[in-house]
C-alpha cells in the first residue's frame, strides 16, 4: 500500500488533542493527590484515603503509559514522513503501522484509566454512604433519646 506524506500528517491533530487531554487528566490527578495528602494529615480514619491514594497511583501510572505511547506514536509519524520524503516506502509503511499500533495502545491505557477512575469514585461514594448511614443511625438514636426524655417527663 502506498501512503503519501499527508497520511501520517493526518494523525498530528488527533495525537495532539489526545496528549492535551492526557495532560489535563494528569493535572487533575496531581491536584487530587495534593488534596488527599492534606486530608491524610488531618483525618483520623485513613482507610478510605489510603484506598484512594492507591487508586490514584495506578491512574498516574496509566496516564504515564498513555502519554508515552502517544508521544511515541507522534515521533513515529514524523519519522514516517521523513521516510516518505526520502522515498523509503517499505520503512515508511512499517513505521506508520507501528505508529497506529502505539496510538491504539495509548487509547487502551486511556480506557483502563477511565475504568480505574470510576472505581476510585466508588471508594469515595462508599465513604459518603458510610457517613450518611452513621448520621442516620445517630438521628434514629437521637430521636429515641428524645422519646425517652418526653415519656420520662410525663
Amino acid at each position: 500500500m502506498e501512503i503519501s506524506i499527508t497520511t501520517p500528517a493526518l494523525l498530528f491533530p488527533a495525537i495532539s488533542l489526545l496528549l492535551l487531554a492526557y495532560t489535563n487528566r494528569f493535572l487533575a490527578i496531581t491536584s487530587l493527590v495534593r488534596k488527599l495528602f492534606d486530608d491524610y494529615n488531618r483525618v483520623q480514619n485513613k482507610a478510605n484515603l489510603i484506598l484512594q491514594i492507591k487508586s490514584l497511583r495506578k491512574r498516574l501510572n496509566y496516564i504515564r503509559m498513555m502519554q508515552g505511547c502517544g508521544v511515541f506514536s507522534f515521533l513515529l509519524c514524523v519519522i514516517c514522513m521523513y521516510c516518505i520524503y526520502n522515498t523509503w516506502t517499505e520503512l515508511a509503511n512499517f513505521l506508520f503501522a507501528i505508529s497506529l499500533l502505539s496510538l491504539l495502545i495509548s487509547l487502551v491505557f486511556s480506557l483502563i484509566e477511565i475504568f480505574q477512575s470510576t472505581s476510585a469514585l466508588e471508594v469515595l461514594l462508599s465513604e459518603v454512604e458510610e457517613l450518611s448511614e452513621q448520621s442516620l443511625l445517630k438521628r434514629v438514636l437521637h430521636y429515641k433519646d428524645e422519646d425517652d426524655n418526653v415519656s420520662n417527663e410525663h
